[in-house]
């Protein structure tokens, strides 16, 4: 495993982090612990979770972190954990998004049921519209002040969205939010354009979460075919719709299949291919893998140690390079594995 400076912190982390976004519902609670450890005996020693995951799980309101605080009970220390808030968690109206009183009280009850004093790491799981982004900077201010958590981040922002939360931090002397957490993969480039290049300027973490998207780069998902379980199948609701909007269409499926073809001549999974892909980039930190079995793990684990050649990035850019979206036609399209983060060891 390699390991890495978290943005401009002082933080090392490792180069893959564990996702649990899957447990408590697809994945139970004995095969969670199996997944944690096998991360554990690899080098992970970096774990993101969410008081949304998994949304109507086994164990209720957030399952998944009930889960890992339970695995965690013995070792918190040896561990950086980061969760996130901001999600739907009741009926209320305030029992969601990103205004001080939901945060606040979100942060008590991730706490609570990851059984700790403290997050390493803390995000706004959505940016929120209808919440003054000053509000909402002065809450994350409060929540690091107060000891619950050591740093603080967004996940699915804009890229200017979150240039305005830096700048209202900066003006205001509060805390800075240090990682950003975009979906990003094969098949979503979009955020390589602007929220990647922001990151590096400002020197921003970056763990992109959904490498696989939902599983479709595995290559065990048939276009013709409704998938009965997983990310896609009608059992997880919204979810499930959600993911078919994303990827479900008949030219990311070709996309795939060519990706499947270069992953067989070279004799890679294609997991860790496309894992490995990810982890190329030069903005990225830490990819956040989200396997729902422990045997979907290791390749995962090993685009760690995979190497991509010039050639095979320019493979996978040249087919995957219309997903970036939009790009003006006087701008090139960056190869997203051109300059490797220093790694440096634990």
């Amino acid at each position: 495993m390699e390991f890495t400076r978290f943005g401009r912190t002082g933080l090392t982390v490792s180069r893959v982090c564990l996702g649990t976004g899957t447990f408590g519902k697809q994945t139970d609670e004995v095969e969670a612990f199996r997944i944690f450890d096998k991360a554990t005996e690899a080098g992970v020693n970096f774990i993101d979770t969410a008081d949304l995951y998994p949304p109507g799980g086994a164990l209720g309101s957030g399952s998944a972190e009930i889960i890992t605080g339970r695995w965690l009970s013995n070792k918190r220390g040896h561990f950086i954990l980061g969760t996130k808030g901001g999600g739907p968690m009741g009926v209320a109206s305030w029992d969601k998004g990103n205004s001080r009183k939901h945060l606040l009280d979100a942060i008590e009850g991730s706490l609570r049921r990851l059984n700790t004093d403290y997050v390493d790491l803390y995000s706004l799981h959505l940016d929120d519209p209808e919440t003054p982004l000053e509000e909402t900077v002065e809450a994350m201010d409060a929540i690091v002040r107060s000891g619950k958590a050591r740093y603080i981040g967004v996940s699915n922002f804009l890229a200017y969205r979150l240039a305005r939360a830096l700048g209202l931090q900066d003006a205001r002397k509060l805390t800075r939010f240090v990682c950003a957490q975009p979906r990003y993969n094969l098949l979503f480039r979009e955020v390589e354009r602007e929220l990647f290049r922001f990151a590096q300027e400002e020197t921003i973490a970056v763990t992109p979460y959904n490498p696989l998207a939902g599983g479709l780069l595995t290559g065990k998902y048939k276009h013709s075919v409704s998938p009965e379980k997983g990310r896609f199948s009608n059992e997880l609701g919204g979810v499930g719709k959600k993911y078919s909007g994303w990827y479900w269409d008949e030219r990311k499926f070709e996309t795939v299949e060519k990706i499947q073809e270069i992953a067989d001549q070279r004799k890679v999974p294609i997991t860790t291919l496309c894992t490995a892909w990810l982890l190329s980039n030069r903005a990225v930190t830490s990819v956040i893998v989200g396997p729902s079995r422990p045997d979907h793990l290791a390749d995962s684990l090993a685009a760690a140690e995979f190497k991509l050649d010039g050639a095979l990035e320019a493979q996978l850019d040249d087919i995957s390079v219309d997903y970036r979206k939009g790009d003006l036609e006087s701008e090139q399209p960056q190869s997203s594995a051109s300059v490797m983060p220093t790694s440096v060891k634990p």
